[in-house]
């Protein structure tokens, strides 16, 4: 909620500043209020998208674009959107549409990136995941790579996925989903040792684990004999997410 104020603000402040323009001005200061305006009815399109709201983040969009038809974060956003609302044609030509525009956008390609993904395009999606790393300006490569690590272990690549989540950390040691990965790439190959280093790492960063996490978590010292420490795991569970999938699978024993 406070971002949304925080933006609403923004678009009154747009609305101040454009007023008091005249004379030979006036178009080029037209163009740059059009453009603020695309740009607020996206980020708050991109709140929206982040509280499910897709109707509204859709009518954000809609009104975004109306601004600035060649706004290309609108188009990203509404991909985005898109891909949730599993309309995945819709979604595929935004992503382009949105990098035709703008090929810099590395936030856009991880994300079109992701969705290549999750429908089995491998080889396509790491193609736009490493575009995304080339770019020296991309502000956050840590995501792509961690995308990247994700989406080969989704394939069976394990080689590869460690690679790329041991890049991602390189970048930002204390990124959780990076760590978590680690840890289940680690307990698949059996190394329960270091599958346990990274849950420790996970506790010492402070980072919540969700229900799979602690799942895996008391798994990985059940193969290292620690009771206590799988017990604690186990309480942790309970207490969190009692009506989980995973507390089920524990209390059956699994």
């Amino acid at each position: 909620m406070k971002l949304i104020l925080m933006v609403l603000l923004g678009l009154q402040l747009t609305a101040c500043s454009s007023s008091g323009g005249k004379g030979g001005n006036a178009p080029q200061e037209n163009s740059v209020d059009t453009k603020a305006s695309a740009r607020i009815h996206t980020e708050l399109a991109a709140v929206y998208y982040g509280q499910k709201q897709y109707g509204v983040a859709l009518d954000e969009l809609k009104q975004a674009l109306n601004m600035d038809g060649k706004y290309a974060p609108a188009y990203g956003v509404r991909g985005l959107v898109y891909m949730a609302l599993k309309e995945d044609r819709k979604a595929e030509d935004d992503f382009e549409r949105s990098l035709d525009l703008d090929s810099m956008d590395s936030g856009t390609r991880n994300n079109f990136g992701w969705f290549l993904c999750q429908r089995g395009r491998e080889k396509e999606s790491m193609e736009q995941f490493m575009a995304a790393v080339r770019n020296p300006l991309y502000a956050t490569p840590e995501k792509a790579f961690l995308n990247a690590g994700l989406c080969s272990k989704k394939f069976g690549k394990l080689k590869e996925a460690e690679a790329y989540l041991k890049k991602a950390l390189s970048v930002q040691p204390r990124m959780t989903e990076a760590l978590v990965g680690m840890a289940e790439l680690s307990f698949l190959k059996a190394d329960y040792a270091s599958a346990k280093t990274f849950f420790l790492r996970l506790s010492r960063n402070g980072a919540e684990l969700s229900a799979a996490d602690l799942l895996l978590a008391a798994r990985v010292e059940r193969k290292l004999g620690d009771k206590n420490a799988e017990a604690s795991y186990k309480l942790q569970l309970r207490k969190r997410f009692p009506e989980s999938r995973e507390t089920q699978l524990m209390l059956s024993g699994e």
